[in-house]
C-alpha cells in the first residue's frame, strides 16, 4: 500500500486514489501523473517503488497538501475573524460566509433548527 503525504492511498487507480490526499483534486492528480509517466488507471497497490518516489517527489516540490493547507486555511480564516470583516463576522457566527440566504436553507452552517417557544 503506498503512502503518500501521510495518507494510505486505496486500492484504485493511480487518479482516483491521489485525491484521497487533501489538496490534490482530479485535474492535479492527472497533471502528477502525466508529469511521472505513470498510467491514470494503473492501480495504486501495483505502482512500484520508484513511481511512488516519483510522485512523492512532485507532491512535496510542487503542492502544498495535507497539514500545511490545513493550517493555512484556518490561518485565512482566523485572520478574517480578528479583522472583524464582514466574511470574519460571518465565520465567527456560523453563518454562510458567501451571500446565500438564510431565511430558509443554510441549515449546514446553521446547524440543526431549534424551535421557537410560542410561535405558531
Amino acid at each position: 500500500m503506498a503512502r503518500i503525504s501521510g495518507v494510505n492511498l486505496p486500492n484504485k487507480p493511480v487518479g482516483i486514489a491521489l485525491t484521497y490526499i487533501h489538496g490534490i483534486g482530479r485535474t492535479t492528480a492527472k497533471k502528477i501523473c502525466d508529469a511521472t509517466g505513470v498510467s491514470w488507471t494503473a492501480r495504486a497497490n501495483e505502482l512500484s517503488d520508484d513511481e511512488v518516489s516519483r510522485i512523492r517527489e512532485i507532491i512535496d516540490r510542487d503542492l502544498r497538501v495535507e497539514g500545511d493547507l490545513r493550517r493555512e486555511v484556518a490561518m485565512n480564516i482566523k485572520r478574517l475573524m480578528d479583522l472583524g470583516c464582514y466574511r470574519g463576522l460571518r465565520h465567527r457566527r456560523g453563518m454562510p460566509v458567501r451571500g446565500q440566504r438564510t431565511h430558509t436553507n443554510a441549515r449546514t452552517r446553521k446547524g440543526r433548527a431549534r424551535p421557537i417557544a410560542g410561535k405558531r
